[in-house]
């Protein structure tokens, strides 16, 4: 789950990282008000799940709450990559002296933690990685071992900051960003940029946090922060049904049960030359409402022209499984042609409760490549 701004600045907060004063706004008088409360200049920043807010004009210096009301009737409904701006984030304006990156991502290859920091902060850190590689400085932290103060200084004397204080700083901020990291069963936790003001002071002025969505009943507090506006509607849907469902780009709807069967569906509509429009996973012990709940999310997609079920009975029932597709096409009326495949557990009497249902949308094929084959003819 990815996190707004101003909601990673919070958790920040709590693990005593320097962020900037700020305050939240959903309208142009609310903008005002906050900036008369925090007094002098502010940045008025647009609040969106994505990359790129400053170039697209999300993000405004303003002068005054008369400035900051119009700056943000500016922001407010501006389309940012396919996100509207709903809300805004309204922070006192900083002097910058330096820009600096830091983050933490988990490295699913080495399977630990990995540091990044870079002196050159303020830009996109691809571009740093391949314009300057030699800058950045990465480090792996073995989970066992946690968080040692060598990793702070290894970080900050091999990226060449010099300066004592910034050292003392950035150090500190290593250590709270780790632990914000860890104890927040994040995946990500990024500062671009980290900056230091002409007087010295070292603080976060950006946050990208992204929280395992696996791990969020561990902190209903981080849960609340979900932004249901932001995210896919056939996703929350999903989510709201309890089916596990990631929309893709394609016309071929895919049902499997489990998640390895799921994905070598997926592979094996594209083999048969098609492209396919979701990972859906029935799970390991689907029923007939599960199957219905399934089938609701995907012909949701208005780009789905097909629909492949591979099913493989192991704990799965294969009849089961039939009587929730024949379901499914009674209480959802669905006209879009569906293409079965059934293997396994009581696989031969699921199919014979298909074969007399004699649905006109409905196909039945006998291996995994013929059905995929089916269902790609029938979505072009």
């Amino acid at each position: 789950m990815d996190l707004n701004e101003y909601q990673g600045k919070q958790l920040f907060k709590q693990f005593g990282i320097p962020v900037s004063d700020g305050r939240l706004a959903h309208t142009p008088a609310e903008a005002r008000a906050a900036a008369e409360e925090i007094g002098g200049q502010v940045v008025v920043k647009a609040q969106v799940l994505t990359g790129g807010r400053g170039k697209a004009g999300g993000v405004k210096l303003a002068e005054d709450p008369d400035d900051a009301e119009q700056k943000a009737k500016d922001i407010l409904g501006l389309d940012i990559n396919g996100h509207v701006v709903e809300k805004l984030w309204i922070e006192k304006a900083s002097d910058i002296a330096k820009e600096y990156y830091l983050s933490i991502t988990f490295d699913r290859g080495a399977k630990k933690p990995l540091f990044m920091f870079t002196t050159q902060g303020g830009v996109e850190i691809e571009e740093v990685a391949e314009n300057n590689p030699d800058a950045l400085v990465r480090l792996h932290v073995d989970a066992l071992e946690g968080y040692q103060p060598w990793v702070a200084r290894r970080l900050v004397y091999g990226a060449g900051v010099e300066d004592p204080s910034e050292q003392k700083q950035i150090s500190a901020i290593i250590g709270q960003l780790y632990r914000c990291f860890v104890e927040c069963d994040a995946m990500l936790t990024e500062i671009n940029p980290l900056i230091v003001t002409p007087d010295g002071e070292v603080k976060a002025l950006d946050s990208k946090f992204t929280v395992d969505d696996s791990a969020l009943y561990r902190h209903p507090d981080i849960a609340e922060f979900r932004d249901a506006g932001a995210a896919d509607p056939l996703e929350a849907l999903a989510r709201e049904k309890g089916v596990t469902y990631v929309k893709l780009d394609g016309s071929v709807g895919i049902l499997g049960n489990g998640a390895g069967l799921s994905m070598s569906t997926v592979d094996v509509v594209v083999v048969a030359g098609g492209k396919p429009a979701n990972f859906c996973d029935l799970g390991g012990g689907g029923n007939a409402q599960g199957v219905v709940d399934a089938l609701e999310v995907i012909t949701k997609d208005e780009q789905v022209k097909s629909i492949f079920f591979n099913i493989f009975g192991g704990i799965t029932r294969c009849d089961e499984v039939a009587r929730g597709i024949l379901e499914a096409l009674e209480r959802l009326q669905l006209t879009v042609p569906i293409v079965v495949r059934l293997d396994g557990t009581n696989a031969e009497e699921g199919r014979k409760i298909l074969a007399e249902a004699a649905a006109a949308n409905l196909y039945v094929e006998p291996t995994m490549l013929d059905a995929a084959t089916r269902a790609v003819e029938l979505a072009a």
